[in-house]
């Protein structure tokens, strides 16, 4: 009892202290009748001091009671808004923890891990890990506009080649409308071996040759 007679509650949560199961209550939570903090969702937080008061079961919370922010490949963007995990430490990325493809600058950007089949416009399977990164990008920024270009040694006849680099760079938009990016954000155009980065005169040129670049159009 107090200095008037009235039962003392110590920690101010409505529930006296002999009845009370739980007399260190932090102020301010919702307690039940045997003075313990009601936990709706189960998180941990009580109801009165959880700012999220529908939390999943089994998710991990901060002390408001909200999912805790994780962020696995540490580009600084929460796993739960990440559309491109696993993003490799050091890159730069865009609010959708995708790789940053496009700058002011609107630098064509090389495609080196995206191949074809000798001779042929079909893709490797080993091209659609990036290809589904540049998906991502686009379809995150979705004001960009690109072109696909596609570009070959000049290994055989002209014409071949640029009718190869054609079909290439329209597998490419095809892959990448296939993710989700609007067909009408792309052209795809080949050129053949007009525009080399190295000689084809070695191996190594050769290989350096056969590509397929984007770039930004708006």
């Amino acid at each position: 009892m107090d200095a008037q007679g009235c039962p003392t509650d110590s920690d101010r949560d409505g529930v006296p202290d002999g009845p009370d199961q739980c007399p260190n209550t932090p102020a301010g939570a919702t307690v039940d009748t045997t003075g313990c903090p009601v936990d709706s969702d189960h998180d941990g937080v009580p109801d009165g001091l959880d700012k999220c008061p529908n939390t999943p079961a089994r998710t991990e919370v901060d002390t408001a009671g909200c999912q805790r922010a994780s962020d696995a490949d540490g580009d600084g963007i929460d796993d739960t808004k990440d559309k491109c995990p696993g993003t490799a430490a050091g890159t730069r990325v865009d609010a959708a923890g995708c790789p940053i493809l496009f700058t002011e600058a609107k630098t064509p950007v090389v495609l080196r891990g995206v191949t074809f089949e000798t001779g042929r416009s079909a893709l490797k399977p080993d091209s659609y890990t990036i290809l589904d990164i540049v998906a991502a990008s686009l379809v995150a920024n979705p004001d960009i506009k690109i072109e696909i270009g596609g570009h070959t040694d000049n290994t055989g006849a002209s014409a071949t080649n640029l009718r190869l680099s054609q079909a290439r760079a329209d597998a490419v938009r095809a892959y990448l409308a296939s993710k989700g990016v609007g067909p009408e954000r792309m052209v795809a155009k080949g050129y053949g071996a007009s525009q080399p980065v190295a000689p084809n005169t070695t191996p190594a040129g050769r290989a350096q040759n056969r590509r397929v670049e984007l770039r930004q159009t708006n």
